[in-house]
């Protein structure tokens, strides 16, 4: 890891840059593919799975028998953990649910709103070397307590043609209606566009890799809605002298294994810190299976010394991580300083692991400092806000003639004809 001291602010841009993805020459790819399941659905579907995961499938949907054989499949400790993470997911997003509130606004006109499901929805859950059955409850969970009809879930399968288990144990636990083989950029085209299989959802979630980014971002355009836009996943870690080293190194790797495009940042006021952290991940990285990974990574990644900690908040403000981890002694006064962020992770036990997995909060969350605008995948992803007004007599009183001139002022005269009719009336001129 590149490790910088105490930089003038001239370079923050370049310290928060991520890593440049060049997505042009996969656009016409990802366009092709699309408009070819578009055209013929099924067919087009079996034939990409056969080419890219390798799969020949004679159906695209998971049988109950495949379900079956998948609980049979996986561990009981494994079990018994989805089902722990799942409960807490559960909690966790219960308690966003919406409570409509009816307000007066003035005499005679009263307003309210109401929450309503998402009536069919899309999730893609990725496989390939780290088959994402944490994803599964993370997106299925809220969806089904918002109250959405129909959960949809694609995911590539194995070249055996069959779904890695978990992943069908964890959407049984969750609630996913219908489980479909298909990976990449076919199941968005798929779940975009339906076939005679899959149908066509109304907002697809979930994350996946460049191709399925793009292949998102374009159905986006005139199909369905998406979860956000989204990149390779990062942390950043802010440590004070005082911080685990152990903890911190661990903390980057953990993010660090992703991907090569991933991407990792540590803050810290303590030259000392910086040194000892650096020396940790190198020999937490020898230990690693996935190390030729996390080495990639590593070369996209830094460790900045700052001389307060809050030019360190001003800093991870400025890069607005996905994964924020504020391991310091004074974490719950740098909380409240915490303005761009997907997700927080406060004191030297609540690793980024936690939140991936089981703590109950939302692992789906904004990246490429989209956390600057965006929030994570929550209970209201998965639901419209419909708004209601009721109005009487009274209020055509109260607010008529601000409409009538509002309207003429605008030159829409049927806008401020619809209400003159009604102001006649109730004034006893009509």
């Amino acid at each position: 890891m590149i490790i910088i001291k105490y930089p003038e602010r001239e370079m923050w841009a370049s310290i928060v840059q991520r890593p440049h993805l060049d997505v042009s020459q996969l656009t016409a790819t990802v366009k092709a593919v699309l408009d070819d399941v578009k055209s013929r659905g099924d067919e087009a579907v079996k034939e990409y799975e056969l080419k890219f995961d390798k799969a020949a499938l004679s159906s695209l949907a998971v049988s109950p028998e495949e379900m079956d054989e998948a609980d049979r499949l996986v561990d009981a400790n494994l079990k018994e953990a989805i089902s722990l993470a799942h409960d807490n997911i559960k909690a966790f997003h219960e308690a966003q649910k919406f409570d409509g509130v009816h307000i007066k606004t003035c005499p005679g006109v009263e307003c309210w709103q109401k929450s309503v499901a998402i009536e069919r929805v899309g999730l893609y859950i990725p496989g390939g070397t780290a088959p994402l059955f944490s994803t599964v409850l993370m997106l299925a969970t809220p969806a089904k307590i918002a109250g959405c009809k129909e959960i949809v879930l694609c995911t590539p399968p194995g070249r055996d043609g069959k779904v890695n288990p978990a992943i069908l144990v964890a959407a049984r636990v969750a609630g996913v209606s219908r489980i479909f083989k298909a990976g990449g950029v076919q199941a968005i085209g798929a779940m975009a566009y339906g076939t005679e299989s899959v149908p066509k959802v109304y907002k697809i979630f979930g994350p996946g890799n460049q191709y399925v980014m793009a292949a998102k971002q374009q159905v986006s355009l005139h199909e369905v809605a998406i979860d956000m836009p989204a990149g390779p996943s990062e942390v950043c870690v802010i440590a004070d002298a005082n911080a685990n080293a152990e903890f911190v190194a661990a903390d980057l790797l953990s993010q660090a294994e992703h991907g090569v495009d991933s991407q990792v940042l540590m803050i810290t006021t303590s030259e000392q810190k910086a040194e000892e952290v650096e020396a940790e991940v190198a020999r937490q990285l020898a230990l690693l299976p996935r190390r030729d990974i996390a080495e990639k990574t590593l070369d996209n990644s830094k460790i900045v010394v700052v001389a307060s900690e809050e030019e360190a908040m001003e800093l991870s403000n400025a890069y607005a991580p996905e994964h924020l981890i504020i391991q310091t002694d004074s974490y719950e006064e740098l909380a409240v300083r915490v303005v761009n962020a997907g997700s927080v992770f406060l004191g030297r036990y609540a690793c980024e692991s936690a939140g991936d997995y089981a703590s109950g909060t939302n692992h789906t969350l904004p990246t490429h400092g989209y956390a600057t605008a965006y929030s994570g995948v929550n209970l209201d992803s998965y639901c419209r806000k419909i708004t209601f007004q009721h109005i009487t007599e009274e209020g055509i009183r109260s607010i008529g003639h601000a409409v009538e001139a509002m309207a003429a002022a605008e030159s829409l005269d049927a806008h401020k004809q619809a209400m003159t009719v009604r102001v006649k009336r109730v004034e006893g001129r009509g």
